[in-house]
């Protein structure tokens, strides 16, 4: 009863007064759990935790999607039936986890079978709790900034990176590793909360030091029924269009003559350059047949257009988690400044695109990341997906520069073999993995949405 009164205030609200309310409601959708949980009712918690996330970004998929996009329109959220038929559309499983007052983890797994499983995960007996732990295991792998020196490095530091890893695989993977596929071509998706959406899946460690990703073909999303928007999204667009992702109509860009941004006392400094970026473009664009928009000719001015036609962009350079415009939308890629504009494409900016791109890939820094709410994450992802991309490759930290060039040509070159986006991004894990083992090299980047 108190779920229904919480969500007869948000119709008619904005998307960023629907995400503020909502923060102050994601109580009661626990608690339901919970007491669900107590009596054996998992299914029936299942609909709840889906219903007790990303409701405010679903309802503004369905707008955007919709014939009359200012209509508001009202989406229920699925049931179970619908739940284990959005798995097998996906051709996955899907793992949606749940954090009750960092006390306990619930964790589903929905197989594409329909057969769906339960675990809880007790984490009382944790030393560190589990938002310390997911940040922690992210500062030991050392994280920096693309093209700048690392942080911790050594021995120790490797160490301490791996026990971590292992640790939250101990909490995240282990007590379902039974329910998961064997076969690693065989899809995942993980459908965190909270601080698991910084949660570096790919690099999870069992106890052999065997990587997640050398078992399974992994993608993440922010709540189920998003995965059954953008897969209704793709198919618009394949319908629009009968060609496949081989370089049609690309836009590739990579290191923009740099902007510059207000450092901590408001003091105008320029990012640094990034010559890994524009390797990186132009191999990129010469698989894509196409010519990549490198230093000052990558204005926002001469991007924008290119950017609402294309099927495929790749964009490598500085990702900023700032939100520059006090919009509520953080975040903000950089480009080459021109006459009175400076250079930052703000996600706010792109929330208010309509976009065609079947693979949007933001070779940066971050662009994973931003304000983590009820509502998921508040950021260049939820913009982009909000702006019609039913596929989005972001990153979850600051990435190297040289090993993402590699890693990112690959990717490429394996989307030219094999049209399934998801298995060409473990491929090229696994490719730079060999000159690259180290998993702040290989593991930032995370697969939103499609996977074909």
């Amino acid at each position: 009863a108190a779920i229904e009164v919480w969500e007869s205030l948000r119709p008619g609200l904005t998307d960023a007064s629907k995400i503020a309310i909502f923060e102050t409601q994601t109580q009661t959708y626990r608690f339901l759990q919970h007491s669900l949980v107590a009596q054996n009712r998992t299914n029936d918690a299942l609909e709840i935790a889906e219903r007790g996330r990303a409701r405010a970004f679903v309802e503004l998929l369905a707008q955007c999607q919709s014939s009359n996009p200012n209509n508001q329109k009202t989406i229920k959220p699925p049931t179970i039936q619908q739940i284990k038929l959005i798995a097998k559309t996906q051709k996955a499983t899907l793992v949606q986890s749940s954090t009750i007052e960092n006390q306990l983890i619930y964790i589903w797994v929905v197989k594409p079978t329909g057969e769906v499983a339960f675990k809880q995960v007790n984490l009382k007996s944790l030393e560190t709790p589990l938002t310390e732990l997911v940040t922690n295991s992210r500062e030991s792998i050392g994280v920096r900034s693309r093209g700048l020196l690392v942080v911790g490095s050594g021995e120790n530091a490797q160490a301490t990176a791996t026990q971590r890893l292992q640790q939250l695989h101990q909490i995240l993977i282990q007590p379902i590793a039974q329910f998961l596929p064997t076969d690693p071509n065989s899809r995942v998706i993980f459908i965190p909360q909270s601080s698991l959406f910084l949660v570096p899946f790919a690099a999870l460690q069992d106890e052999q030091g065997k990587y997640l990703i050398e078992k399974h073909t992994i993608l993440t999303a922010p709540a189920i029924q998003v995965l059954e928007l953008t897969h209704q999204q793709r198919q618009r667009l394949r319908a629009q269009s009968l060609t496949s992702l081989q370089g049609k109509d690309a836009l590739v860009m990579g290191n923009p003559t740099m902007p510059s941004i207000p450092d901590s006392t408001g003091k105008l400094q320029k990012l640094a350059n990034l010559p890994g970026a524009e390797t990186e473009a132009n191999a990129i664009a010469k698989l894509l047949n196409t010519q990549a928009m490198i230093g000052a000719s990558a204005t926002k001015a001469a991007i924008l257009p290119k950017l609402t036609s294309a099927r495929i962009v790749h964009l490598a350079t500085h990702g900023l988690l700032e939100d520059f415009k006090n919009l509520g939308l953080p975040g903000a890629i950089a480009l080459a400044p021109s006459g009175n504009d400076n250079g930052l494409l703000t996600a706010s900016e792109i929330f208010d695109l309509k976009l065609n791109a079947e693979l949007v890939v933001l070779s940066a820094c971050d662009t994973g990341r931003g304000d983590i709410k009820g509502d998921g994450v508040v950021g260049l992802s939820r913009s982009l997906i909000s702006a019609g991309v039913s596929s989005i490759i972001v990153s979850l930290w600051s990435v190297p520069d040289a090993p993402t060039a590699s890693l990112m040509t690959e990717f490429y070159r394996q989307i030219q073999q094999n049209s399934d986006k998801a298995t060409s991004l473990r491929n090229a894990m696994l490719t730079t993995m060999k000159q690259h083992p180290d998993p702040k090299d290989w593991a930032a980047f995370t697969l939103i949405g499609e996977a074909e």
